[in-house]
């Protein structure tokens, strides 16, 4: 399942690529977030070694929109000091030896992308507060270091108004497992620069964004029968032949629920979004479309977890990376 981490660390990436400087990477993320979320993991970390160490603060101090807004400025944040704050400075210093190379790896040049979303339009949180010297524990690796993932993933950016409405930005996905760390900054950006619905995100939209990280799984067997899933549970990954082509689409769980379709309306939608024109025809004609041209349906599942740009900075700069 997907967490606000994952989240956090798109974020991070697209940060980054504004800023020219690489991002930090997906484990010194989680591990950033989760000392920052839980004070009490702050005096009980693990070391390589096994043992597990307890030390107070002191000790460690040693170490979719209908009417566009116009956004306010992307604040900078303190990257390019040369005196980095001590629970990201010792975070990198630590992870020289791979986790950094693994952040500064090419993003592949050829990608095997889908959108999940409606062409049309599809908040942030308070942040509990912590002391910056209780970050600083950082210094100490631990043991259970996230191990590879692999996962079919779609990365999702909105665009949140003034009054919490939010418009979809860009929404780009792949079904074809990836490593966790490397399909999620590859997606990041591809959903923010090469969604071909919309413009690329300026770096001036960065305090309006909110982003979804969808992890995909429990994918079925291809079934002839298009209402054979369940509203709000099921993602959908449709096919069919049409004008002696195939077509195919698909929405993600909570795609039918925002816009609140039934399943007819939904598979009305997805079939239009995979290229047919049902201009003139009855309601009723997606179903022989659909029987003609050999429709299969595939369910899967995968449960959205959302951030919005607010409580990523707060955490960046509780972190010591911002102003």
């Amino acid at each position: 399942m997907a967490t606000q981490a994952h989240c956090a660390y798109a974020f991070e990436c697209l940060a980054a690529s504004f800023e020219h400087r690489q991002p930090l990477s997906l484990a010194q993320v989680e591990d950033l977030w989760s000392q920052y979320h839980d004070p009490k993991a702050e005096n009980h970390v693990e070391t390589e070694d096994g043992v597990a160490d307890s030390y107070d603060d002191e000790e460690a101090g040693d170490a979719d929109m209908t009417d566009a807004e116009e956004p306010t400025p992307a604040p900078a944040l303190s990257h390019t000091s040369s005196a980095k704050p001590a629970a990201i400075s010792r975070l990198l210093h630590r992870s020289r030896g791979g986790s950094e190379s693994s952040s500064q790896s090419s993003l592949p040049s050829t990608r095997s992308t889908a959108s999940s979303t409606p062409s049309g339009s599809s908040g942030t949180e308070d942040t509990p507060g912590t002391s910056r010297s209780s970050l600083f524990s950082l210094g100490r690796r631990r043991k259970n270091t996230p191990s590879q993932q692999r996962y079919p993933l779609f990365v999702t950016w909105n665009v949140v108004n003034r009054s919490g409405h939010k418009t979809l930005r860009g929404c780009i996905g792949t079904f074809e497992a990836q490593d966790l760390e490397q399909g999620l900054r590859s997606y990041a950006l591809t959903s923010a620069f090469e969604d071909i619905r919309f413009p690329p995100i300026p770096p001036s939209l960065l305090p309006s964004l909110s982003t979804h990280i969808t992890l995909l799984h429990n994918f079925s067997a291809p079934t002839s029968d298009p209402l054979d899933w369940e509203l709000g549970h099921h993602g959908l990954r449709i096919s069919f032949t049409h004008s002696h082509r195939r077509h195919g689409a698909t929405y993600l769980p909570d795609v039918p629920r925002e816009q609140g379709w039934s399943k007819e309306e939904t598979m009305m939608s997805l079939m239009r979004k995979a290229g047919w024109n049902d201009r003139g025809s009855s309601s009723s004609a997606w179903r022989r479309v659909w029987r003609e041209g050999r429709g299969e349906l595939v369910r899967y599942e995968g449960q959205a977890v959302g951030l919005g740009f607010e409580e990523w900075r707060a955490w960046r700069e509780g972190v010591g990376g911002g102003r």
